[in-house]
């Protein structure tokens, strides 16, 4: 009897815990959520403005971080239902994951509801911390000019720009219209370093789209380490096309040299483009050197600038919001749940990511978007399986990598390499995403077209291609 008496009064005392943590949690997250709005409107309206503070680029960088940090705890938490419910689900199998984050998964244990507001907690700490110490940057912002007008749905500013990289364009922009230290001699050489598919030429293009940089500079020239020899280099110089010429005459011809360093970094060749630069180029030009080589840093006269990829809360930020397109995500939680999943599964490549949401947005349909997941969970956990990595880590170094498509499952796509060609060229008439979610059959090795950059450089993506029978090859193994 005093056993049954034990029992009932320790399991009412933990469902009066528990109704109490929950009850705590619900109030942290609406708490977190209008946070997150008060963050949103203050980098809504500083990204809107031509910012030169450095300083206070800084603390807006800081803020957006945190903003992103917020939204995908937010996000995971709300999931939470979801991703039990799909726990032994046919349809959405958990059969493999990439999901880094222990939210979703710590959350399972009896203590899941303290590590729930531990984690909503922090993040309402540390961007209402965020937010208190930009009052004054606030006070600032309006006196600042305008840019842009924000247009009415997101994702169409997300689409035509370049996403993540406000303080970076800043700083580059900074270097290329301070003025010259007065009686400084050298050329003023700022080196940009990253991985492949980082955006390098994409900052610098969007960089030298810039009013204030054409007013700065008469010639914008682009090189690659292929034009560093001396006579190729004079040639071009004298006889380039004269892109974002100036039409109003300019006392000092100044010019701005973009150098992209595709292959290993040849010091000697360096020093003869320098000093050739030196030779032609008037007082006020300057250099701008893209490699994914460290080694390049050495040769910079201002601090090297290093880019990195999206963190996992910012590109899952990016990805919802393409997604959704001027849908509100809180209104299809449901949804919300399988496009995390989907990001965690594209393991943050900008190009597949937004093909994949704007065939999301395309078909806002939950039944498609779990066929969706099905999919490209199946597909990664066979690339795994049979190379050892994951299909993306391959297209990002250029190798060759094997791509799933969901209209016919006994067949895969060979991608042997990439290459990116301008606007002004002609680019193949087959979609990728129409060989991945579509039926289209090519014959024999073939180009696609992956994506067409809608900002500077406007660089299309080309992949070449052949379509690979699966039932066939696995024959032809065996009998070898």
């Amino acid at each position: 009897m005093d056993y049954v008496l034990g029992e009932l009064a320790s399991r009412s005392i933990n469902f009066f815990i528990s109704k109490s943590s929950k009850a705590k949690v619900l109030d942290v997250e609406d708490s977190l959520q209008r946070v997150l709005i008060r963050a949103q409107v203050i980098i809504d309206e500083a990204t809107g403005r031509h910012i030169t503070n450095q300083a206070m680029l800084q603390q807006l960088d800081l803020l957006r971080d945190a903003m992103y940090h917020g939204c995908y705890i937010l996000d995971t938490f709300r999931c939470q239902s979801h991703d039990e419910h799909d726990a032994n689900d046919q349809v959405v199998s958990h059969s493999f994951s990439l999901s880094k984050v222990n939210s979703l998964k710590g959350f399972c244990s009896s203590s899941r509801n303290t590590q729930i507001l531990e984690q909503l907690q922090d993040a309402l700490d540390n961007l209402s911390s965020m937010i208190l110490d930009v009052k004054e940057l606030v006070v600032f912002l309006t006196s600042y000019p305008r840019l842009y007008r924000q247009p009415y749905s997101m994702h169409l500013l997300l689409s035509n720009c370049m996403f993540g990289r406000q303080m970076e364009a800043e700083l580059v922009l900074n270097f290329l219209l301070q003025a010259r230290p007065h009686g400084a001699e050298e050329l003023e050489v700022l080196p940009i370093v990253g991985p492949g598919r980082v955006g390098k030429s994409t900052l610098v293009a969007n960089v030298c789209k810039d009013e204030r940089v054409r007013d700065q500079f008469s010639e914008i020239l682009f090189l690659s380490d292929h034009d560093f020899i001396d006579e190729k280099l004079m040639h071009r110089w004298q006889g380039c096309a004269k892109k974002f010429q100036n039409c109003t005459a300019i006392k000092d011809v100044r010019v701005l040299v973009v150098v992209e360093v595709v292959g290993e970094f040849n010091e000697g060749e360096w020093k003869r483009l320098y000093s050739s630069s030196k030779q032609f180029l008037t007082s006020g030009s300057k250099i701008i050197i893209t490699s994914r080589s460290e080694k390049i840093t050495k040769v910079g006269t201002r601090s090297a600038l290093m880019l990195k990829y999206l963190s996992d809360e910012a590109y899952w930020y990016f990805f919802k919001t393409l997604a959704f397109g001027s849908m509100d995500p809180m209104m299809h939680p449901r949804m919300t749940y399988l496009a995390m999943e989907i990001a965690r599964m594209l393991q943050r490549p900008l190009i597949p990511g937004i093909i994949t949401a704007c065939l999301m947005r395309d078909n806002f349909d939950t039944h498609f978007w779990s066929k969706l997941l099905v999919f490209l969970r199946g597909f990664v956990t066979w690339h795994v399986s049979k190379f050892g990595e994951h299909p993306s880590d391959c297209l990002n170094q250029n190798r060759p990598a094997h791509l799933a498509r969901m209209m016919r499952t006994s067949e895969a796509i060979m991608v042997y390499g990439w290459y990116e060609c301008t606007s002004q060229e002609e680019v193949p008439k087959i979609a990728l995403q129409n060989l991945m979610y579509g039926s289209a059959k090519p014959s024999g090795r073939f180009e696609t077209l992956a994506w067409s950059s809608p900002i500077p450089p406007y660089y299309n993506y080309i992949y070449t291609c052949e379509i690979e029978d699966l039932k066939t090859t696995s024959v032809k193994r065996k009998r070898s």
